[in-house]
């Protein structure tokens, strides 16, 4: 008789250690998911030599009514031409697009059959591809089954998409680095998006020559995104204390708190900020400061968009989603706007006092690089310091005094609070946790700033 050893040398099973990870409540790891990055001036004229490496045979390239008679776009052109790559426009993206554009995109999509596609323009002509790449990969799904909860299902992405190739033409929203597509629901009146990592661009391609034609106020409020994406990552809470702990990576979300590597990028974009933005709103021929702020808002990508925000952008949903009759200087638009790096900014003073006593040292450090002057400070008095750092910033760039500037008033304090509560994705990742009534007081300290 045959007997066979069972020791563990020459046995073939094994016995499975104990599960811990399943038991924790909080996070124990982050993941870096970044789309692939090209700088260079005039490096536009590589996107038709890109598709035709990959083989594609049809490409949409999707961007705005403004901008498809602008260079970025005309430059695109050129190279998909000169590399004899088919190719269909789609030009009906809406400037803070909202469900019914993202759907109208969607459809267009779905009828070309497209095996690659190409977004030139901000973060808007970007998030309306995603979305369009998304659900024309999975033509089955419903609208909702994607959108971030509780809106929408919060489905995990398992689908695979086709390849993406990003030109951003605004220094603001680090779309083109980011799985992250925003746009207004309608029927409640509030922003929410899609987040996933799978959704993120194949490519991004930073072109400083595009961003020689954004008028003054779209450099100042693209420059304030990437103002607020640095100081939200930077001041998040840290990945450890996120919960719930994921019981399978796929479910970890792409937004996972404050962590080493994304604190690198968000410190070194608001370093970036603090040299360049004024010079980069003030002087259109300034290339060396519209590059650099091209090349912050990429930075600060990187790192919101695997920290992620918190209270400015929370609050900012419904502030761009129920505008009155506002509309931006600059923006050539037929519907009222408040742009979104407007509608983030004007928070951020009221926002930084509050969160400030969970992680003072950071908020210090943060108004010492916008320029203020921390020898004689004391970090209880951090979130203060930070806030007036924030006023004069804003003050220097003309920028509205707080939200009764672009129309609102007390009476719409509940309307804004009850469009940020859905906004839990960001919101929970705010350092210091919130009331309904901490936000009344917030939006009410936020209707003047200076």
């Amino acid at each position: 008789m045959l007997l066979l050893c069972q020791c563990p040398a020459h046995s073939h099973t094994y016995s499975q250690a104990p599960e811990h990870a399943a038991l924790r409540r909080t996070d124990y790891a982050f993941e870096m998911a970044v789309s692939n990055i090209r700088y260079g001036e005039g490096v536009t004229k590589e996107v038709g030599m890109d598709l035709q490496n990959l083989g594609a045979r049809k490409v949409c390239v999707m961007t705005d009514k403004n901008l498809s008679q602008l260079p970025p776009v005309k430059a695109v052109l050129n190279s998909l031409t000169k590399n004899r790559i088919t190719f269909q426009m789609y030009d009906d993206v809406r400037v803070e697009p909202t469900d019914q554009s993202f759907m109208d995109a969607i459809t267009f999509a779905k009828k070309g059959e497209f095996d690659a596609y190409v977004a030139v323009g901000g973060g808007s002509v970007i998030d309306t591809c995603k979305a369009a790449n998304l659900y024309s990969s999975s033509p089955e799904s419903d609208f909702l089954d994607y959108v971030n909860a509780p809106i929408g299902k919060g489905k995990s992405v398992t689908v695979p998409l086709k390849p993406f190739i990003a030109v951003p033409t605004t220094a603001g929203t680090g779309s083109e680095t980011t799985g992250i597509a925003i746009f207004d629901y309608k029927e409640l009146k509030v922003k929410t998006g899609i987040a996933s990592r799978a959704i993120k661009p194949t490519l991004g391609m930073i072109d400083p020559l595009h961003t020689i034609h954004m008028p003054e106020r779209v450099v100042a409020n693209s420059g304030f995104d990437v103002l607020c994406h640095a100081l939200e990552a930077y001041t998040a809470l840290p990945y450890k204390m996120r919960s719930p702990c994921p019981s399978n990576p796929i479910n970890r979300p792409t937004y996972q708190g404050s962590n080493p590597i994304s604190d690198v990028w968000a410190v070194h974009a608001l370093r970036i900020v603090a040299k360049y933005l004024k010079r980069a709103v003030r002087m259109s021929d300034d290339h060396e400061a519209r590059a650099n702020m091209h090349l912050a808002s990429a930075f600060a990508g990187i790192g919101f968009g695997n920290a992620g925000v918190h209270l400015c952008h929370g609050m900012s949903y419904p502030i761009s989603g129920l505008v009155k009759s506002y509309r931006a200087k600059d923006y050539n638009v037929d519907h009222p706007l408040v742009p979104h790096g407007l509608s983030v900014v004007l928070t951020s003073p009221a926002v930084f006092t509050f969160t400030a006593e969970m992680c003072p040292e950071r908020h210090l450090e943060a108004a010492e690089i916008l320029g203020a002057d921390i020898r004689t400070a004391k970090i209880k008095d951090a979130g203060l310091i930070l806030a007036d750092t924030l006023r004069k910033f804003l003050f220097d760039l003309n920028v509205d005094d707080g939200l009764a500037a672009i129309g609102y008033s007390k009476a719409d304090i509940p309307a804004l609070v009850k469009g940020t509560l859905p906004q839990e994705r960001v919101t929970k990742l705010s350092p210091r946790p919130q009331t309904e009534e901490e936000l009344s007081a917030l939006f009410e300290a936020s209707m003047k700033l200076y």
